[in-house]
């Protein structure tokens, strides 16, 4: 979330509905979660790491920032960050609060990096962060007898952790959650003894995948990952593939607005975050996937999607972690699809940025969408014609690019309010669809 400093006004956006389809070829900017991973954990390293295909997106930048005060030296060059390792035991008590900004994932992360230090450290982060469930992450860091303190318990922020000596647990996750998984994970490199956690369904390995890049043993199940304390991380050099969340935008423009062809280069294919290629299938989108590979351990892939009918699906079950920040997108996509789409279990939803579910719905609902509000997702019936408006984006990256994408369609232009809060993820979201619509 990027809120506006004082006294600066508000972006809002005024889309008109295009007269022609979306033609073209973009590069989508780095995968949000791998830019915050590959910082941190080169800071947990020994030795340089040089990263390129970062995401300077807001909160990427926070945990650039938070590294900074732990002691860490990281060099921002235009093409590439550079990151000299302090090592698990090299970090510096700060002499200042670590602020996190909006971002959920340094938060959840760092708390887990904290609980094995020998010193105390206090995490704060925006209004939206301050309401954020963080009793998933400090309940089990406690239970490996990290001391944090906070409001309501240390269910929310600000956040106190003084650290030390852990010890490794088998936590049963109540929620898929790669945040949590995380969090557990790297406070086990702190741990005696093995640190094991086990998830309802599994979530992304993003972290399991760039431990072991960086020389680290993880224990990977279907639905489980373990790790034994004391293991040093050696440095080594992260190319970030493109951000699959960021792409679904497109990809959701390129299937619904009449005419289109676009191609997506440099797109990360990681298997547990590839739901909405699924969806996209299952809904009969035509879409070709070309040019497989592998970069730095994390499969990448160019894809093309065109313009074609769609038909409405069920989403439900073991697909939604694989998908949970692009449903904003699939809401607008099922709009269009012809039939009833029906998405379900996805209470997840409603502790993200904002409630997903109510601001989806409402949003929609209010520029011509059939959408109905569920306990734990959304019922969407296509095909509907979208009207013009004025929305809100609730300063959500993901609420404010899905507004975006119904204006393309619209019968009449949609004001779109606050929208700053896209450079959270998508800096270039605009200038990508100014090219991509032949807008100079």
């Amino acid at each position: 979330m990027k809120h506006r400093k004082k006294g600066e006004k508000p972006l809002n956006k005024t889309v008109m509905p295009l007269k022609s389809g979306l033609q073209g070829n973009i590069t989508i900017p780095g995968d949000k979660s791998i830019s915050h991973r590959a910082v941190l954990f080169a800071s947990l390293a020994e030795g340089e790491t040089k990263i390129t295909g970062f995401l300077r997106g807001e909160d990427c930048l926070s945990t650039i920032s938070c590294m900074k005060k732990l002691g860490v030296n990281i060099t921002e060059n235009d093409d590439e960050i550079i990151v000299n390792g302090k090592g698990l035991h090299g970090f510096t008590e700060p002499n200042e609060i670590l602020n996190v900004g909006n971002s959920g994932t340094t938060i959840r992360l760092l708390s887990g990096v904290l609980s094995g230090q020998p010193f105390s450290s206090v995490l704060v982060g925006d209004d939206s962060i301050a309401k954020r469930p963080m009793g998933r992450v400090t309940g089990p860091l406690k239970m490996m007898d990290a001391k944090i303190d906070g409001r309501n318990v240390a269910e929310f922020t600000p956040l106190h952790i003084r650290g030390g000596q852990l010890k490794g647990i088998h936590y049963l996750s109540p929620v898929a959650s790669a945040q949590v998984k995380s969090a557990i994970l790297l406070a086990g490199l702190y741990a005696k003894g093995e640190t094991k956690i086990t998830e309802p369904h599994k979530s992304r390995d993003h972290t399991e995948r760039m431990l072991e890049s960086f020389g680290v043993r993880v224990e990977a199940t279907t639905d489980s990952a373990a790790i034994h304390g004391g293991q040093a991380l050696t440095a080594t050099d992260i190319h970030v593939p493109g951000d699959i969340s960021s792409a679904a935008f497109m990809l959701v423009a390129g299937a619904v607005v009449p005419g289109s062809e676009i191609t997506l280069r440099n797109v990360g294919m990681n298997p547990t975050r590839t739901g909405i290629i699924d969806v996209l299938q299952a809904m009969g989108a035509d879409l070709t996937i070309h040019n497989e590979r592998y970069l730095g351990g994390e499969p990448s892939t160019d894809l093309t999607i065109r313009y074609s009918s769609l038909t409405g699906i069920t989403i439900s079950g073991e697909l939604i972690p694989r998908l949970i920040d692009e449903i904003p997108a699939i809401a607008v996509l099922a709009s269009q699809a012809e039939g009833t789409t029906i998405i379900r279990d996805a209470e997840e939803l409603k502790v993200k940025e904002t409630n997903r579910i109510d601001t989806v719905v409402h949003q929609l609902a209010q520029i011509g969408v059939s959408i109905e509000a569920t306990e734990d997702g959304m019922v969407i019936h296509g095909k509907s014609d979208i009207h013009g408006g004025t929305v809100q984006s609730f300063h959500d990256h993901r609420i404010g690019m899905s507004m975006v994408l119904c204006g393309l369609i619209s019968t009449d232009a949609v004001i779109v309010k606050d929208t700053e809060a896209i450079a959270v993820s998508y800096p270039s979201f605009f200038e990508d669809l100014q090219r991509l619509s032949g807008d100079k």
